[in-house]
């Protein structure tokens, strides 16, 4: 099983990355994180590296569902959304998948929840 889903759009990065945004809200997500990692690599490393962009997006009933069924789930939230421009205009979105990442734990209530959380993600990048 894939830990990920994924789909590439031509666009300007930043435009990608408000119409993702936007498309999360469309599900229910907030964005609670925003990590711009090539801009953290030459900052720390002095290291070149393409647009790549990490979301760290939440859907507050489904996050408060799932700390409700398994307490230390806060450890594989928020769900994180990547932009990557490797070609200039051509931006590639991917999104976890939470119910390949919940397989590891033993908790149908949780299973549920990862399900209904994956259906939501997958639409948000078949959206944009």
């Amino acid at each position: 099983m894939d830990y990920y889903f994924n789909k590439t759009i031509e666009d300007n990065f930043d435009h990608a990355k408000e119409r993702v945004i936007e498309s999360l809200k469309t599900e229910g997500f907030g964005v609670l994180t925003e990590i711009d990692v090539k801009a953290t690599m030459k900052k720390k490393l002095d290291a070149d590296l393409y647009n790549y962009y990490i979301l760290g997006a939440c859907n507050p009933p489904a996050a408060y569902q799932a700390i409700q069924a398994e307490d230390k789930i806060g450890t594989m939230l928020p769900c994180n959304v990547i932009l990557q421009e490797k070609v200039p205009g051509k931006v590639e979105v991917s999104a976890v998948d939470p119910a390949a990442s919940m397989q590891a734990i033993d908790n149908p209530k949780l299973s549920a929840i990862a399900i209904e959380i994956r259906a939501k993600l997958q639409r948000v990048i078949e959206k944009i």
